[in-house]
């Protein structure tokens, strides 16, 4: 999915825009999804992609983790990308919607997390679909 910047700025809201067009983050315990736990699908605020089953949602405890969404595995390989990120002086894997390339989080390693791996992400990059 491709669109000029002047089609996202139209598209998201500011805040979405920064986020997943500018690689921002969002505030750390403000996301509306951080506390959800309703039963369905986390998609895509930008293209409406499947990403997140929400079986895959967790709460994490590991130090510097917490305060946004987290996942253990992505609704398959297809929906997302890794990157590697060395911005900010650190070393990381950062997270891409693969239909639409926007800015979805980082994924750690966690202990904490059912296979070991913490897909830490932004609440704005997400919608969601409620299982009926």
């Amino acid at each position: 999915m491709k669109l000029s910047e002047d089609e996202w700025k139209k598209k998201l809201t500011p805040e979405q825009y920064r986020v997943l067009r500018k690689k921002g983050t969002e505030t750390p315990g403000t996301g509306k999804f951080l506390n959800h736990d309703e039963k369905g699908m986390y998609t895509c605020a930008a293209c409406g992609a499947e990403l997140f089953k929400s079986d895959a949602k967790y709460e994490s405890t590991m130090p510097g983790l917490i305060g946004w969404p987290s996942f253990s595995d992505a609704k398959s390989n297809s929906a997302i990308e890794l990157h590697d990120d060395n911005e900010l002086g650190m070393k990381r894997i950062e997270v891409t919607c693969k239909t639409c390339g926007g800015h979805l989080g980082h994924l750690f390693p966690d202990e904490t997390s059912p296979n070991n791996k913490h897909y830490c992400i932004n609440s704005v990059s997400l919608n969601f679909k409620k299982s009926l």
